[in-house]
């Protein structure tokens, strides 16, 4: 019985599945047709939707472009319209112009015809003219007696006789104006040089101090009945005087080497302390090499210091000798260099050669050095020195020029003159006695009271000036002139002085009334 319900429950769903499917199946190709009816009919609206929506965009896009070339035919239309003005305006200034020319050309025509008419005139009157010339200048022939040609020339030579003298006035003056803007510009220069260079100015002496360890080496120093002392002296030339000075020597002598020679020599044997006559010739021996050698070295130092180079080696050692050398009190060397240094400084300010310069104003006293062991002046020695070590001829002739022997042939040689004044000049560079300065300033008043209508005269600034007081009842100021120029050249004529003295003549008057 089971077996049947099984078996038919099979065939049931044997059945029932292909009725099933088949049912399904046509349900669904039902909805499918419907389905693809709807599409179909939505598509026919999306259609219809789309061609009203071009077709009224189709509508917009022509009434945009209707718009648009309506809008730009207006534009053309206003455009137009402003270059047909624009047009007319340029065609009535074309016409303003030409009718402006032609007034012109009017014009031109009427003043070329009037310019032809003056022209016309004008030649008349030149022939008028040249025919009334012609006219006169027979009538002042006539008169003058002499010819065109004759009086031309003697206008000519009233006018060159009248430019000549414009000429010479105008000379005059430059040379007036240029001598006063040379004074002026030297006195500039030498002043701005003597305030760039500072030298130290060391009165000289002839004698030389020697300290000793006490008075007991006096007597060694004397040796054996004075044997030491004459062995010293004789070996070096210099005088010793011992005397009562405490623990001192002095060294006695006109020759500043020999001096320091001894004083060298002399130190060490006191500080060796064997002092005998074959120990005195060792150091003596010894301390003449010493100077020497210092000897060079300031020599060498002295270049240095000027910033001068090349100099042969012989020079630079006489330039070193010079330092023990004097003139009139004033260092031989210290006085080169100084010169050196402001005849730089003078050359640099009138645009010169600095170094040329420095070089004859170190070697201008080189003779100095060798004078009083040759014969002959210091210029001629140091000229012949310079020739000998082969120096420029700018220098030979400032050596042989710095004194006014023989005539300046460059500016650094006048520059090399003034330097050397410069430098003797300078306040206590130069030792001069007392009584040798007293008498100076008694002749130089002496001399100016001599003078007619001389009331006073004073002697100031050291003897450089002297001032004269005179009774204005006897000298007009046209008298002054010539007293001044008489006493200036009867001081040159008496008197002998370094630089210049200035002659200052002083007239007073005065008128005193008393009010009652």
């Amino acid at each position: 019985m089971l077996v049947y319900v099984i078996i038919a429950v099979v065939v049931t769903l044997l059945v029932s599945v292909p009725v099933t499917a088949v049912i399904a199946t046509n349900r669904h190709k039902k909805t499918v047709e419907s389905q693809i009816g709807n599409a179909e009919a939505k598509a026919r609206e999306i259609i219809d939707e789309a061609l009203k929506t071009s077709e009224s965009k189709k509508r917009e896009a022509l009434l945009e472009v209707k718009e648009e070339s309506i809008r730009t035919k207006n534009e053309l239309d206003k455009e137009i319209k402003e270059r047909r003005a624009e047009a007319q305006r340029y065609e009535r200034r074309v016409q303003q112009k030409e009718e402006n020319i032609d007034k012109k050309a009017d014009a031109l025509e009427k003043r070329e015809a009037g310019l032809t008419a003056k022209e016309e005139l004008l030649a008349k009157q030149k022939e008028e003219i040249s025919k009334l010339n012609e006219q006169r200048v027979q009538e002042l022939e006539r008169i003058s007696g002499l010819t065109s040609e004759q009086a031309k020339d003697f206008l000519l030579k009233i006018v060159e006789d009248e430019v000549k003298h414009e000429t010479a006035v105008m000379v005059k003056e430059l040379e007036t104006r240029a001598k006063e803007e040379a004074d002026k510009k030297a006195k500039e220069y030498v002043v701005s040089a003597i305030q760039r260079c500072a030298a130290d100015h060391v009165s000289e002496t002839t004698i030389s101090v020697v300290s000793l360890p006490s008075d007991e080496m006096k007597g060694r120093i004397i040796g054996r009945e004075g044997r030491n002392i004459r062995t010293l002296e004789t070996m070096t030339g210099v005088d010793l005087i011992i005397d009562d000075t405490p623990e001192a020597v002095i060294l006695s002598g006109f020759d500043p080497i020999r001096r320091e020679v001894a004083r060298i020599a002399l130190e060490k044997l006191i500080v060796d302390g064997r002092i005998h006559p074959a120990r005195i010739e060792e150091m003596v021996e010894k301390a003449q090499k010493e100077v020497e050698v210092m000897i060079k070295e300031e020599g060498e130092a002295a270049t240095l210091e000027v910033g001068v180079h090349g100099i042969h080696p012989e020079l630079v050692r006489l330039l070193g000798k010079m330092k023990f050398r004097t003139s009139y009190g004033q260092n031989a060397l210290k006085h080169s260099i100084e010169v050196a240094q402001l005849s730089g400084l003078l050359a640099a300010e009138m645009g010169l050669d600095v170094r040329m310069a420095k070089r004859a104003g170190l070697l201008h006293d080189i003779g100095k050095a060798v004078d009083h062991e040759m014969e002959g002046s210091h210029i001629q020695l140091g000229s012949e020195l310079c020739r000998k070590y082969k120096e420029s001829n700018i220098v030979i002739n400032a050596v042989e020029s710095h004194h006014g022997d023989v005539e300046a042939t460059s500016l650094i040689a006048c520059i090399v003159q003034a330097a050397d004044t410069i430098s003797a000049a300078r306040p206590g560079a130069r030792r001069e006695t007392l009584e040798t300065y007293t008498t100076r300033l008694k002749q130089l008043e002496d001399i100016t009271n001599n003078f007619k209508g001389v009331d006073k005269s004073f002697a100031i600034q050291a003897g450089r000036e002297i001032r004269v007081m005179v009774v204005p009842e006897q000298i007009s100021d046209a008298d002054m002139v010539l007293l001044a120029r008489d006493i200036s050249k009867q001081i040159e004529a008496e008197l002998e002085y370094p630089g210049q003295i200035k002659v200052n003549v002083i007239r007073e008057s005065r008128v005193i009334d008393y009010a009652k």
